[in-house]
């Protein structure tokens, strides 16, 4: 079996690999100014999408361009969290070079959707391939391919730990190769129910000494989290931007959430933001509590609310997840200023970062290889994908680090 790495490899963002010349695995987005696609001219008999965060799937209806109309798999989650994710580029990127399809490419992706659940083995581009639940967000899959010789297991984004939306993966299929993802390979998550007392209690306290707290959220499974966390603590609260939708579309798919009905009643406690008639001037003037995307500061509501509320210490922005370099919720947790519509400005606010992560951490990730000592491990997805393949080198594991655009071989 042939892997070539289009994307992912050695970095977070735009993951990408072609099996076999034929078989397509993700085919995503990196998220730089401008941002980044998969390298290379791929054009794959069919596609498989592990999960619908931007960059594993940012970037699918890309590939329906010209006459090309390569089936799409996914889990029924995953096809319509994708779908809404090319919606949103569409409405911040589309008419520009920054984003490489339109309207009619979306169109085209419905028709050409295949859906499937976890275990239900399917051929596709003389392949079997199976998805299993990774855990990371609903609908997320760790893909296992088969092409009659050698089984590899891609692992797509994962958790080894049960969050409030979704359960762990608990999946170790036998396999002759294992991709995995690094991205949090040097980090140890706190402990969970630690995290989110000290979460609650923050919100609740700068909310009875009259503040407004802004908590910038991803609109995918951190926001769904954060509203389960606010329910279960008789947190009122404001739901802002693309979370709104994504919230009301995970509500369609019980199967692949952990508690359906908890989640039904974190999106009923929530009164969701219209923007209509100056609500979200009115809103930093309560002491209440506003989930709105970007959670990383980098555009949509948060924007607005931010510059409102960054003058008095009273208030409070609390990040909700790992601030990627050049962003401005890095240089806000660095330096206390970022940049909002072209305006650098200080904050005097509170600014409090908690790590909700939904990837496996340095003792997540070795619980989930310890399952496969005698197989051969292939690194992707992470900021150091090369040292954290020595460091399992020195541990006994057989590893490798591809380069982007790197064809590697799998053996049975």
């Amino acid at each position: 079996m042939e892997v070539e790495f289009l994307g992912g490899a050695g970095e977070v963002g735009r993951s990408a690999l072609l099996v076999n010349e034929s078989l397509l695995l993700d085919y995503g987005i990196k998220t730089e100014n401008p941002p980044q696609y998969p390298v290379g001219d791929v054009d794959p008999e069919a596609v498989v999408v592990s999960h619908g965060h931007l960059d594993h799937a940012g970037a699918v209806p890309a590939l329906l361009t010209g006459s090309s109309r390569p089936p799409v798999h996914w889990t029924p989650p995953t096809r319509a969290l994708a779908l809404r994710l090319a919606e949103d580029t569409l409405k911040l990127h589309g008419n520009t070079p920054q984003c490489p399809f339109t309207e009619t490419h979306v169109r085209r992706l419905t028709e050409v959707s295949e859906t499937h659940g976890y275990r239900e083995s399917f051929e596709v581009a003389g392949h079997e391939v199976t998805f299993f639940n990774a855990g990371h967000i609903p609908g997320s899959a760790h893909v296992l391919v088969d092409d009659g010789e050698t089984r590899l297991l891609y692992t797509g984004d994962f958790h080894t730990d049960d969050q409030r939306l979704v359960s762990a993966t608990t999946a170790r299929p036998d396999v002759d190769a294992v991709i995995t993802e690094s991205t949090y390979h040097d980090v140890s998550h706190s402990d969970r129910a630690a995290l989110e007392e000290r979460f609650v209690e923050s919100v609740q306290t700068t909310v009875w000494q009259g503040g407004t707290v802004v908590v910038p959220v991803f609109a995918i499974g951190r926001a769904q989290e954060i509203l389960l966390i606010c329910a279960d603590n008789d947190i009122d609260c404001y739901l802002d931007g693309m979370a709104k939708g994504v919230s009301r579309t995970l509500r369609q798919y019980p199967d692949y959430v952990r508690d359906p009905e908890a989640l039904r009643r974190a999106v009923s406690n929530a009164r969701f933001v219209t923007g209509r008639d100056g609500q979200r001037d009115r809103l930093t003037e309560k002491n209440t509590v506003i989930l709105t995307t970007a959670g990383m500061l980098g555009g949509g509501p948060v924007v607005s609310y931010i510059p409102r509320i960054r003058q008095h210490p009273t208030n409070k922005i609390a990040l909700t997840g790992y601030q990627v370099e050049g962003t401005p919720g890095r240089e806000l947790v660095e330096r206390g200023r970022a940049e909002f519509d072209g305006r650098v400005l200080p904050v005097s606010a509170q600014v409090e970062q908690y790590d909700f992560s939904a990837h496996a951490d340095r003792e997540g990730l070795r619980t989930f290889l310890d399952a496969y000592e005698e197989t051969p491990i292939i690194v992707n997805h992470g900021d150091d994908c090369a040292g954290y393949a020595d460091r399992l080198a020195a541990d006994g594991f057989e590893t490798t680090a591809p380069e982007l655009g790197e064809t590697v071989s799998v053996e049975p």
